[in-house]
């Protein structure tokens, strides 16, 4: 048995999953008086083997592990559609997809991630009920710290773990332990394989660090005549963690603690809706944008489009551009932020600030690849300079590509930070981000942004 083996989650993957994969499309093709032939069954094959290799990678169930709900349903819909362009590509390329009834395929397509998610939530709400009046497994912890606490409560909050903390095991005195526990303390490490027997405890964690590797290889020794499932708690998430995660290297187990979200199918994901969004909004725009170059052409001296050096992806050197909305073109070592009645805003300028109008040229920096439309919002060179020796984690924020608009804009942060406190505000924002990324995220920091222009919310 392992830790992520939950019963429940082990029946969606292996048994339900597949069952309303396959059954839903013999019951689609039995609806609309369709044999179910030869073909459908090579279909039936397909869609077994398509969605567990798409699922695998997906992995929705790790949202679910963690109680969120949203992006677990948010994972199986787009695992579900993946697993659908994939046999659909195959269907295209063998000539296999006119054999099949197109309302038999497409009933099939809406109602595999309907059912799964309704069958998922509804048996999950059951299986908690029923956990509150059946065995669930019995838990020890080894560790009387912050990561142990840490684990104790999460154990407590996610009911569909179905384990139950028993308390700790500690070798401290009374008077080190942490004032938040609640659970009380079994004994000492010397008092576990005993307790273990005794109680017919099912899962010990070791929540120790690697200093304590001689009492914990004697502990493993002294377990081995138990039936305990033994697993540890890295004392890594005492830190403050961005998309950690575990990994290996050459076949070497490594821990990811400060990663992008952008990786692998995220990057795809990411980097295709930012180009599909950025020529939807260029070529809709295309004559404002003309009309917008000519105005700032025809109403004051300098360049229409103003060009500044902006920190990029991995903090690499960018070219940045906008419409020209002051008098000046500053890009040196030093730069004043614009402020409400700024002298150097012209008048046109002024306007094209409080719409946002002039960051348009940006959806050409996105389809350079340069930028994101979603993202943190890229400072100055000089700002950055600033900035990096004076908030912790600033140059975090630049393990993405910098964001037309971002968390932090559509949060009240758009326009100047003339004091420190607002730049940590948004730095905060920023790397909020970076930790729950996710493509519905965008979508609703896109439509937010579209409020906070309409009510010009901190334009100047």
């Amino acid at each position: 048995m392992t830790v992520n083996d939950i019963p429940l989650i082990s029946f969606f993957q292996r048994v339900l999953d597949p069952l309303i994969i396959m059954g839903t499309l013999y019951l689609s093709a039995r609806f609309f008086s369709e044999p179910f032939n030869g073909y459908a069954l090579v279909l039936m094959i397909l869609a077994f083997f398509v969605s567990s290799a798409v699922y695998q990678q997906v992995d929705p169930y790790r949202a679910w592990r963690s109680g969120r709900m949203l992006a677990y349903a948010s994972d199986t819909l787009f695992g579900w559609l993946l697993t659908v362009a994939v046999l659909l590509f195959l269907g295209r390329t063998s000539g296999l997809v006119y054999y099949y009834d197109a309302r038999v395929l497409l009933a099939w397509v809406l109602a595999v991630p309907l059912l799964m998610l309704v069958s998922h939530i509804g048996l999950r709400r059951g299986a908690v009920v029923k956990g509150r009046h059946t065995e669930v497994r019995s838990v020890v912890i080894i560790g009387a710290n912050e990561v142990g606490l840490k684990f104790a409560r999460i154990c407590e909050r996610q009911k569909n773990l179905f384990m139950q903390v028993d308390g700790f095991f500690d070798d401290r005195l009374a008077a080190r332990h942490p004032p938040a526990l609640r659970h009380p303390m079994l004994g000492k490490m010397a008092d576990i394989a005993p307790h273990v027997r005794a109680q017919n405890i099912k899962l010990i964690f070791i929540s120790q660090p690697i200093s304590a590797q001689p009492r914990i290889r004697r502990l493993l020794d002294e377990l081995q005549d138990t039936t305990a499932s033994v697993y540890f708690l890295p004392d890594i998430y005492i830190f403050d963690l961005m998309q950690a995660r575990f990994d290996n290297v050459g076949g070497m187990p490594a821990i990811a603690i400060c990663e992008t979200p952008f990786m692998g199918l995220n990057s795809m994901i990411k980097r295709g809706s930012d180009i599909v969004l950025a020529l939807a909004i260029q070529t809709a725009l295309l004559p404002a944008m003309l009309l917008i170059a000519l105005a700032v052409k025809c109403t004051s001296p300098g360049p229409v489009i103003f060009r500044q050096r902006r920190y990029g992806l991995y903090g690499e050197e960018i070219i940045v551009y906008k419409f020209r909305s002051m008098t000046v073109t500053d890009d040196g070592a030093a730069i004043v932020q614009a402020r409400a009645g700024d002298p150097r805003v012209t008048r046109l300028g002024a306007f094209l600030r409080r719409h946002s109008l002039d960051e348009l040229p940006q959806f050409v920096n996105v389809l350079q690849g340069r930028m994101s439309i979603v993202g943190p919002r890229p400072h100055a060179v000089a700002h950055n300079e600033q900035y990096r020796k004076l908030i912790k984690g600033y140059m975090l924020r630049h393990k993405v590509k910098p964001g037309i608009t971002g968390w932090a804009q559509v949060n009240g942060l758009r326009g100047e930070t003339e004091t420190l406190e607002k730049m940590e505000a948004r730095i905060r924002y920023d790397l909020d981000y970076l930790r729950s990324w996710s493509l519905w995220l965008d979508l609703w920091i896109i439509v937010k942004t579209v409020k906070v222009v309409l009510t010009r919310e901190n334009a100047h």
